[in-house]
């Protein structure tokens, strides 16, 4: 499955950063979209601490996760805090309200800058060779009591 893929059916991503005093952060992320390859495009809502850590430190790593399939992508770059009323800004917040509307108070973006991406995915895909995405999705629905769920693909 291709990044685009998985950014779009992703209900979450996490970002990881780094403060001033070498600090981690790991932070959800509920809105975000890929412009390209190389770009994706997280709508700061309510972070404080990644922003401030993206300004001291742009080396980032976001993680993206079908959390049924237990696979998904990892992405390392740079990020930068974009001001959405420049003109780079608004035209990033276009694509941000894409997919949130206005009700989404978005601060500022993250604009991150991939510099390389990775498909991970659970052990049992390693350690059991008939592991399938559909038994796992099958099998995570079973441990975790879920029902109703409809798996896009």
């Amino acid at each position: 499955m291709e990044l685009k893929e998985y950014v779009n059916k992703s209900v979450l991503c996490w970002l990881a950063t780094v403060g001033e005093d070498m600090t981690p952060n790991v932070s959800p992320k509920e809105i975000f979209t890929l412009v390209d390859d190389d770009t994706l495009l997280i709508a700061n809502i309510a972070s404080p601490i990644s922003e401030r850590n993206v300004i001291a430190n742009a080396n980032v790593c976001v993680s993206l996760i079908d959390v049924f399939e237990q696979r998904g992508y990892k992405l390392k770059g740079t990020a930068e805090v974009v001001d959405t009323n420049s003109n780079t800004g608004a035209q990033y917040l276009k694509s941000i309200r894409e997919i949130a509307d206005e009700s989404y108070p978005v601060k500022n973006i993250f604009v991150i800058h991939i510099e390389s991406k990775s498909k991970i995915m659970a052990p049992s895909y390693f350690l059991f060779p008939d592991t399938t995405p559909d038994s796992q999705i099958k099998n995570a629905l079973t441990r975790y009591q879920v029902s109703n769920y409809q798996h896009k693909r």
